[in-house]
């Protein structure tokens, strides 16, 4: 599968710094490009459970694949779902089911120093995400 453009920059990026340290600060730096949720977009019905931060998920299908926006009120899972994003955006419902987080987590050099909240919590919003593109009828 081709990863998107924004992916591989993430992974250069990512690739490229040396340790923990340096990764979380690129980490933030992504989570500051996250295109902001209006205050409509962050209600409850948007709330992802399963964070132990407040995550907001919003996501609508389109020509090119499902495109998702996300925010947190931590600044750390504001990065970590910054390098989700890139990597599902644009992905269709079936190969969102087929993406193996951990294994882009790997990629990117952050899997070890994902707490298990933090990881659990990541995994909620794919799951959520997969729950919106679930075909429906």
């Amino acid at each position: 599968m081709t990863l998107p453009d924004s992916a591989n920059e993430a992974l250069a990026a990512f690739g490229q710094s040396g340790g923990w340290e340096q990764r979380a600060r690129l980490l933030m730096q992504w989570g500051d490009r996250l295109e902001p949720l209006s205050d409509e977009e962050k209600q409850e019905a948007n709330r992802v459970h399963g964070c132990e931060s407040q995550v907001w998920l919003v996501g609508e299908p389109g020509a090119d694949g499902w495109r998702f926006r996300a925010t947190s009120d931590a600044r750390l899972i504001r990065g970590l779902l910054a390098v989700l994003l890139v990597r599902v955006n644009g992905l269709a419902g079936d190969e969102l089911v087929k993406l193996d987080l951990a294994d882009w987590f790997a990629q990117l050099g952050l899997a070890r120093h994902l707490s298990p909240s933090r990881s659990n919590g990541m995994n909620a919003v794919l799951q959520r995400m997969r729950e919106l593109a679930r075909p429906t009828g």
